[in-house]
């Protein structure tokens, strides 16, 4: 049976391994299981591995968001991360009369099988275990055993950052070059697609059926709730549309509205408005409801900054609003590019206000700090949820680094409008989302956004329920009376939409 996970930190889907190898132990009759997940970045250490074998230090690592961490596992150190595809087989190997060298050989046919179908033609190494091409290695094995029923299991890498696979000896081998499906393919991959194609290899080799079982995060997927009323939008008559949409095609622009499905945007088109989105089409994370893609980012294009200035003076647009996808990658988290881009914009257009929507640059308050002086007029930074659902909803990211950022902001340049949001009908409580409007006003913010989560394709978190508009209207009273100076709540709403009004509302009478 195949429990299909999504995305799930290191430790949690360790609990689970030990959770189930214990119950097949102590219920020999229960049929085995495979946990098929990513998990956010982190570092392992086997039996055999130790500190000397990661090149870069703690704090670095640290300061990237990627943990270390020892496991009972054999062999040294090794990375897994966004864009990897990692199999847990809890496998009672005494029930099905096999080996350990058995065991083993049939992961590596797994990863054999996977590769074949999507075109690559991958082959074991006599001296090393794992899959390679042409001596680049494209998946790893690393097991351990309990009661003779097996835990931890392979890692295949589709279209991960390769990077931090160079700061480690990765399985205790030396000028060994790792390798991804998507690099020996030389064009994007879609992972669910690999993903599916790994379960279908998963079924054929260990049980030859196709029996999935979706984790609770997954559950319902199949059976999504049918949208209400309510949430049906006229498109737009008329041709500024055609127009907006244009333009950001000639400027070699991204929209938020475009790669983020967001529901509003015919609305914003229609009225020649646009949330740019800069620093590339791929993040460095993978939110399960966020359509933005992942996986290994292109470098940054330094003549960005001028055509996004060029179309804002174009346009003729009374309010900026900039965001990005999130940039682990780099030492500033893109603060430096949100910087040329607000400084671009003032020379060709001066007076303009302008919001950046920002990630949580991983904690760098330096960076931070040199952002604020450059003094957007509104710093925008999502909450997105309450804190019991961020190892669901955004694994890699901290609720409370995020409350950090929005406090920072306050406390460096006080003028600065801070703002932030939620998505509801994620399966938070009301209790929760009070906690949570509290937390964000202690932390300083003022403007705040409330919309529906829509759940951007089956790959993505189920909506738990729809929210009516009356409900959004009682939270908005409740956000007014906690202190926001301007609140924009209903189901469409979206943390740039109307953002120019939004902003103006900061002195006006709230009350009503």
């Amino acid at each position: 049976m195949i429990e299909n996970h999504g995305v799930l930190p290191y430790r949690q889907a360790y609990d689970r391994q030990v959770q189930l190898v214990e119950m097949l132990h102590r219920q020999p009759a229960e049929p085995d299981r495979c946990l098929v997940l990513e998990h956010p970045a982190v570092f392992t250490l086997g039996r055999n591995g130790s500190t000397k074998h990661v090149s870069v230090d703690e704090s670095f690592l640290r300061q990237r968001g990627i943990e270390l961490i020892r496991v009972e596992r054999g062999g040294e150190v090794t990375y897994h991360g966004p864009g990897q595809l990692v199999c847990y087989p809890i496998i009672n190997l005494r029930r099905r009369g096999l080996s350990v060298v058995d065991f083993v050989n049939l992961l590596e046919e797994v990863m054999l099988r996977t590769a074949a179908a999507c075109g690559v033609s991958a082959g074991r190494d006599e001296r090393n275990r794992g899959v390679w091409v042409h001596g680049r290695k494209l998946g790893s094995v690393g097991i351990a055993i309990r009661h003779g029923i097996t835990f931890h299991g392979l890692a295949f890498n589709v279209s991960l950052d390769l990077e931090p696979f160079t700061w480690v000896n990765p399985c205790g081998l030396t000028q060994v070059a790792i390798t991804s499906l998507e690099r020996e393919c030389g064009s994007p991959v879609v992972l669910e697609t690999v993903r599916q194609e790994l379960i279908i290899a998963l079924q054929q080799v260990f049980t030859g059926r196709r029996q999935v079982q979706p984790s609770e995060s997954e559950a319902g997927r199949n059976q999504r709730l049918a949208k209400p009323k309510w949430l049906k939008k006229p498109l737009p008559s008329g041709g500024a549309y055609e127009q907006t949409r244009r333009l950001i095609d000639r400027g070699r622009l991204q929209t938020v509205c475009r790669e983020a499905r967001c529901p509003n945007q015919f609305e914003c088109y229609g009225r020649g408005t646009a949330t740019f989105m800069i620093m590339g089409q791929t993040c460095t994370r993978n939110c399960r409801f966020c359509a933005v893609g992942h996986g290994r980012p292109e470098p940054l294009d330094d003549e960005e900054p001028r055509r996004i200035a060029t179309a804002v003076a174009e346009m003729g647009l009374d309010h900026v609003v900039l965001t990005s996808v999130t940039r682990d990658d780099l030492a500033d988290g893109g603060a430096g590019h949100f910087i040329q881009t607000i400084g671009a914009i003032r020379e060709m257009v001066p007076g303009t206000p302008v919001e950046i929507l920002i990630p949580d640059l991983l904690g760098n308050w330096e960076s931070l700090r040199r952002l604020c002086a450059a003094h957007p007029e509104v710093i925008n930074h999502n909450i997105e949820t309450v804190p019991r659902l961020y190892d669901r909803v955004r694994p890699q990211a901290d609720y409370r680094r995020s409350l950090d950022l929005l406090q920072v902001v306050r406390e460096t340049v006080p003028t600065i409008v801070t703002k932030s949001g939620l998505m509801l009908g994620l399966g938070e409580t009301l209790p929760e989302i009070w906690q949570t409007l509290e937390d964000l006003r202690r932390a300083g913010c003022q403007l705040l956004t409330l919309g529906q989560y829509l759940q951007p394709t089956r790959g993505h978190l189920p909506v738990h329920r729809y929210l009516t508009p009356e409900e959004f209207n009682e939270l908005r009273l409740v956000a007014f009376g906690l202190g926001f100076t301007g609140v924009a709540s209903g189901p469409h709403v979206r943390s740039s939409f109307q953002a120019g009004q939004l902003f103006r509302q900061i002195g006006r009478d709230t009350t009503s």
